[in-house]
């Protein structure tokens, strides 16, 4: 998550070991711009992590306690949607094929999902129409085929 709170990535690992956190922290540094901090739950793995990449040495690392994780974290919550995604996709067996799907459908959610419990229904509406209009530009797909 950035500071934004826009999803960045989605990389599915079998371990939490320093390796996994290793190699996404490497995956977030090639796509993203450095961070100013980086807020992990208290698993140690990330900063012996973070240690062997020498980027991140003048990176604060701020991590957060489990009763804070559950009240106010939007790193935490970002796990969220994706779990939630996963569960509604239960034939997904295959992790490479998850991680695809999951990598490709973040930025298009995003494009997409608005948060509704802060505009009115009509505000809501016109919103969507625009996003999705945006949409069917980006990916040139003809109006008149698309009527239902």
């Amino acid at each position: 998550m950035n500071e934004c709170g826009s999803e960045l990535d989605v990389l599915l690992q079998k371990r939490l070991d320093k390796a996994a956190a290793k190699r996404f922290l490497k995956h977030l540094l090639r796509s993203n711009p450095m961070p100013r901090k980086i807020v992990t739950d208290q698993l140690r793995s990330y900063p012996a992590a973070k240690a062997d990449i020498a980027e991140l040495a003048s990176i604060k690392h701020v991590f957060v306690k489990a009763v804070a994780r559950v009240n106010n974290n939007r790193a935490e919550n970002s796990h969220q949607p994706a779990r939630r995604r996963e569960r509604a996709m239960n034939g997904f067996r295959d992790p490479l094929r998850t991680q695809m799907f999951l990598s490709g459908f973040g930025p298009i959610r995003q494009h997409v999902a608005l948060s509704r419990h802060r505009m009115t229904a009509q505000s809501h509406r016109t919103k969507l129409k625009a996003r999705l209009a945006a949409w069917n530009r980006w990916t040139a797909i003809d109006a008149a085929k698309c009527t239902h």
